[in-house]
C-alpha cells in the first residue's frame, strides 16, 4: 500500500502529538529535559520491518515494551530499543551508572513505564484526535530476538506495520528507539479512513 503525502504528514502529526505528549510527562520523571523527535515514518510488511530493524540495531536481542489495542482498529504497539540504548536510558533516568549490578533489574520497571508512556501517548493521541475511543491491554515487557518480537497475529505478509523512528534527546546523549505500530487486517485502512474524515 502507497501513502499520499497528506495521509504520511497526518499519520506523523498524530504521532507527534502523542508523543509530545509523552515528552512532557518524561520530564516530570526526571531533571534533564528531554527531546522526543520523529524524523520518518514509513510503512512495512512483517518481514522489512524485521530487515530493517536488524540493519539498524543489530541483530542482538533488543528491549520492547508491548500493548495491545482494541476498538475502531486493532493490533498492537511496541517501542523498541537497542540494548545498550535501553541501559543508557535507564541509567539517566534512575541514576545508576551502566557498572551497575542492580541496572538489569531495574531495566524492565524503568523501560515498562517509559514504554508505557510513550505508546499510551502515541495510540492515545490518534484514538483522541480521531474521536475513536481504544481499549488497550496491559503491556509487556520483552528481550527477545527481533523476529520473536513480532506480535504472533502480525507475523503473516498481509499484515500493515507502521514505523516511526524515534529520537530520546537527553541532554548530550542520543538515544534511539523506534515506534513499531501493528495493525490487523484491514485496520490500517480503517484508520486511514477516520484520518481522511478530519484532514
Amino acid at each position: 500500500m502507497k501513502l499520499t503525502i497528506d495521509q504520511i504528514d497526518a499519520l506523523k502529526e498524530l504521532i507527534n502529538i502523542g508523543v509530545g505528549q509523552a515528552a512532557g510527562m518524561l520530564n516530570e520523571m526526571i531533571e534533564f529535559p528531554i527531546r522526543l523527535q520523529i524524523p520518518e515514518i514509513r510503512l512495512l510488511s512483517p518481514l522489512e520491518l524485521q530487515n530493517e530493524l536488524k540493519e539498524r540495531m543489530g541483530k542482538d536481542p533488543l528491549s520492547a515494551v508491548q500493548l495491545g489495542f482494541s476498538g475502531s482498529f486493532t493490533g498492537s504497539a511496541q517501542l523498541v530499543f537497542p540494548t545498550e540504548s535501553a541501559a543508557t536510558l535507564v541509567s539517566v533516568l534512575t541514576g545508576e551508572t551502566l557498572e551497575s549490578p542492580d541496572l538489569d533489574s531495574i531495566k524492565i520497571s524503568t523501560i515498562s513505564e517509559v514504554g508505557n508512556i510513550v505508546v499510551n501517548g502515541v495510540m492515545g493521541s490518534i484514538g483522541n484526535v480521531l474521536n475513536r475511543p481504544l481499549d488497550y491491554a496491559v503491556p509487556t515487557y520483552a528481550e527477545e530476538k527481533i523476529e520473536h518480537l513480532l506480535p504472533i497475529s502480525q507475523s503473516h505478509d498481509d499484515a500493515t506495520v507502521l514505523l516511526a523512528q524515534a529520537h530520546f534527546n537527553i541532554e548530550e546523549l542520543q538515544v534511539q528507539g523506534d515506534i513499531v505500530l501493528f495493525f490487523d487486517v484491514g485496520s490500517f485502512e480503517v484508520l486511514l479512513e477516520a484520518i481522511s474524515a478530519v484532514v
